[in-house]
């Protein structure tokens, strides 16, 4: 099989690799595969038996959970932007108190863990002001 490689799939592999070894034993790093890219038929028939199933609309791309915290992580590549649904997404999670970051390196993805109180092995570089 393989891989997908676009830039914010390499990018996404190298941010749970980062995170899995700074993050506490213990900790749960998740990609919940909530979209299916192709648009034929067959795709839209396997979009629309996942949302029966639960999948959520612009759902974040990574899941980290540790020590008693949450966060919820969507990865872009440098160009990248949100989709209104992920936009309503992380409006909807910010307001019940989650933690949400768009990241799209590893050093924005270790400095979102420290900006939401994670305990972490790693310190992240000096990000750049968004």
């Amino acid at each position: 099989m393989n891989r997908r490689s676009t830039p914010e799939a390499d990018a996404q592999r190298a941010i749970v690799q980062a995170l899995r070894i700074a993050l506490p034993k213990g900790a749960i790093v998740h990609h919940c595969a909530n979209e299916i890219a192709a648009g034929d038929r067959r795709g839209m028939i396997r979009q629309s038996i996942l949302a029966d199933m639960g999948v959520y609309p612009g759902f974040a791309d990574l899941i980290v959970i540790a020590g008693g915290r949450v966060l919820f992580l969507e990865v872009k590549s440098q160009t990248g932007r949100l989709r209104k649904s992920q936009a309503v997404f992380r409006d909807t999670v910010c307001a019940q108190g989650f933690g949400w970051a768009l990241i799209r390196s590893v050093d924005d993805a270790l400095g979102a863990l420290a900006d939401n109180g994670f305990t972490s092995r790693v310190r992240p570089a000096r990000r750049a002001a968004p």
